[in-house]
């Protein structure tokens, strides 16, 4: 059984896969759906920290590299563009934003994108871990219920 919690752990710990894709592997694989879902909180937020405070950095340091370059500035730029939009939208409201960004569970959307996103716009550390955290959870609830209810509606046949 720890085995499989150590699966959820490092699935919830890759990008763009995350918590989203751990939850549904944990429920698959029959663990109990809170643990698996604490576990699974737990390896998406540990990367963030780390992407909050060296991911723009890395991208302004390869930005001007021969191979990296072209990559990392379009990274920056798309980053900032979007950055900036969100927070024309957004207002007063960029924690929420950032919340429902993260919350919502689509591809591309989840904590390392979000956590980027708040880098590359100087949001606040700590409010930007909590959006994070919240959303993290949102999307954790989200797809536990989903998945609850497509592996029920599976055994049915």
């Amino acid at each position: 059984m720890l085995k499989k919690y150590l699966i959820a752990f490092f699935i919830s710990m890759v990008p763009l896969i995350e918590l989203r894709g751990a939850v549904v592997y944990s429920i698959g694989m029959g663990l109990p759906i809170l643990q698996s879902y604490i576990v699974c909180i737990v390896g998406n937020m540990l990367p963030v920290p780390i992407i909050f405070l060296f991911a723009r950095r890395v991208l302004e340091w390869g930005k001007d590299k021969k191979y990296i370059g072209g990559f990392f500035t379009f990274c920056l730029e798309k980053g900032h563009k979007g950055g900036e939009k969100l927070k024309a939208k957004a207002g007063r409201g960029l924690f929420v934003a950032l919340l429902l960004f993260v919350g919502i569970p689509l591809p591309g959307t989840g904590a390392w994108t979000g956590t980027l996103a708040a880098s590359i716009l100087d949001m606040d550390f700590k409010e930007s871990v909590i959006a994070v955290l919240l959303g993290v959870m949102l999307a954790g609830i989200i797809m536990g219920l989903v998945s609850a209810g497509v592996f029920s509606g599976l055994s049915l046949f």
